[in-house]
């Protein structure tokens, strides 16, 4: 009995060690405000280049907006979809294209195009810094999704420098 008790006793005193050994805070990477801007910058750039008048948004890790960027004669509706698809790529950890595959009517992940402020066309993409998050990037306005993931993955590669802090 004794042998039980001192058992047990030692596992509680391991299990609460163990609960006491794990950090109050956390750290983590984030975009200044001045690379989310280039960022934003550089991809719609490249859209222009490519004649593509299209919105910008960059969103922190936990999809809080950092920048909006929206070309003169890009249509009103462009913002709200960029930050839709950053906030989408940035929450789901993914990016939206992948997240439209994975998501068709009938397949088992079909319910996430339900929910609120989720916008599932391509153009979103996560932004990763030392295999960190750090935020996202949704362009919307080109003539489909994969032109705007192609401005977005532009914009991204333009900092792609930058990133590795």
């Amino acid at each position: 009995m004794l042998a039980r008790t001192l058992l047990a006793a030692t596992v509680l005193l391991m299990l609460a060690h163990l609960a006491m050994a794990q950090e109050p805070l956390a750290t983590y990477k984030s975009l200044s405000p001045e690379l989310a801007l280039d960022l934003a910058r550089a991809a719609l750039g490249d859209c222009r280049s490519r004649g593509y008048q299209v919105a910008v948004a960059v969103v922190d890790r936990f999809g809080g907006t950092q920048v909006i960027l929206r070309d003169r004669f890009a249509g009103a509706h462009t913002v709200s979809t960029a930050s839709g698809k950053a906030w989408t790529a940035a929450t789901f950890r993914t990016s939206t294209t992948e997240l439209n595959a994975v998501s068709q009517p009938g397949m088992m992940q079909a319910g996430i195009r339900n929910l609120p402020g989720v916008v599932i066309i391509g153009g979103g993409l996560i932004v990763e810094a030392g295999g960190s998050l750090v935020g996202a990037v949704g362009v919307s306005g080109a003539p489909g999704g994969d032109a705007d993931e192609a401005c977005a993955r532009a914009g991204i590669d333009a900092i792609r420098d930058k990133l590795e802090f």
